[in-house]
């Protein structure tokens, strides 16, 4: 497991010294994050390598895990889709359920949580855990990965009666951020370069994940790394591969991908995109196991470009693993993808398969541009979207909360948690 110290290589001496600088006179706070998978997803993957710095800068951070039947999970994923705009009225039935999987789990949790400094529920799974809660004596924060940015709003409407009572919640965009009587942070998501994903490999061991797979290396390739979700659109990619190899017929295409625990449509999704493909040999539709992450970094070496044509999207951490090795990612125009994607620099923003497409047959005739952008990329991500950052911006806002309304903190005066020397920071916040 990487320390803090680690990353110095890769960010800079000064990024570290400010980490601890900060995180000092959190010392010894409990902190407790809690979602509902553990494997699986962007945010488990960020949770795994967060919770870690955190313990390794001082803090006592625990990371808790929400249990529930296969009804919890057809509801919450019901929420998922009608955050991101669907019009997916949920069955009062599984309401019910949801609130009574949060009650039992809470019966479990609720030492931990009533005797935490802050904690972090993420996203609507254990959303109402806080009312299970009424001894509580630290600080609440709900982070929302989700594109909220238009939401359904009936579901919306029911969620929102629970979120109003957080002390504060983090959204990842301006866009997502909603009318809440509290204040609202945001924090964009990160990668960890040194994870198994994202570290450097040999390229001895990137042509064997070739060969395992049937990739040619001698045929330009273009790769899409995500949950198999109808949200990513891995049809719409399929549809723009096959517009693309009129040009370019000896083009493949890499549909990579695995499922989580919490999402119960993962498999009639694949079962769709297989159908799609119709045993097309030019198409490689991998169900990769939530482990296979030097495959995964494999594959987005190997690439010649990368595809994220999501139609909704919170972020998109493929995005960032395909832009910090290099590689220009022609991602749909939508949620974080507009964050990383700068379009005509770190690659092409989308909208329709057609217009993939076309980005697809650019890239090809043009190798030269995309090692171009792909440099471009990679510093792009090291400024703005390592698990530094991230890090940072989550201890910046833990002193806001600790701290309150004061605009300025001058630590040595005013720290709660073992002051040693003198800082000053302040706290953004969009309300």
């Amino acid at each position: 497991m990487s320390a803090i110290q680690d990353y110095a290589p890769v960010v800079g001496d000064d990024v570290i010294y400010h980490l601890r600088q900060l995180a000092e006179p959190l010392g010894g706070l409990k902190v407790v994050h809690v979602n509902s998978t553990r494997i699986g997803g962007g945010v488990a993957e960020i949770l795994q390598k967060l919770v870690p710095l955190k313990q390794d800068l001082g803090l006592d951070v625990r990371w808790e895990v929400i249990r529930g039947e296969e009804k919890f999970y057809q509801c919450t994923k019901a929420f998922h889709n009608g955050l991101q705009g669907n019009q997916t009225p949920v069955a009062d039935y599984l309401l019910k359920v949801y609130e009574e999987t949060n009650a039992q789990n809470a019966e479990e949790l609720r030492p931990i949580l009533e005797e935490a400094d802050m904690v972090f529920i993420h996203d609507p799974q254990p959303l109402p855990l806080l009312r299970s809660c009424p001894n509580r004596k630290g600080k609440w924060v709900w982070r929302c990965h989700i594109d909220l940015s238009h939401p359904y709003r009936p579901i919306w409407k029911y969620l929102r009666q629970f979120a109003q009572e957080y002390d504060a919640s983090i959204f990842s965009l301006p866009d997502f951020a909603q009318p809440l009587p509290h204040d609202q942070y945001l924090i964009c998501p990160s990668i960890d370069p040194l994870s198994d994903k994202n570290k450097d490999m040999p390229k001895g061991e990137i042509r064997k994940v070739q060969q395992n797979f049937g990739i040619d290396r001698e045929r330009p390739t273009m790769l899409q790394v995500s949950r198999f979700d109808r949200f990513k659109d891995p049809l719409g990619v399929i549809k723009a591969f096959r517009l693309a190899r009129v040009f370019t017929p000896s083009l493949q295409l890499v549909l990579a991908g695995g499922e989580a625990t919490d999402d119960p449509e993962g498999s009639a999704v694949l079962a769709e995109v297989h159908a799609e493909a119709n045993d097309d040999p030019d198409i490689r539709i991998l169900m990769l196991p939530p482990d296979a992450h030097l495959t995964v970094n494999a594959l987005q070496r190997s690439a010649d470009f990368l595809v994220q044509k999501s139609v909704k999207e919170g972020f998109g951490l493929t995005v960032t693993e395909g832009l910090w090795k290099g590689k220009p990612v022609i991602g749909g125009d939508t949620g974080g993808i507009r964050l990383q994607v700068v379009n005509h620099h770190t690659g092409f923003l989308v909208a329709t398969p057609e217009g993939a497409a076309l980005r697809i047959r650019y890239f090809l005739r043009h190798p030269e541009k995309v090692r171009e952008m792909g440099r471009k990329a990679k510093e792009f991500v090291r400024e703005n979207f390592l698990i530094t950052r991230n890090l940072r911006e989550y201890l910046s806002l833990m002193m806001g909360l600790v701290y309150g309304d004061e605009d300025r903190i001058e630590l040595e005066k005013k720290a709660k948690w073992c002051p040693t020397e003198s800082s000053i920071m302040g706290s953004s916040r969009t309300s």
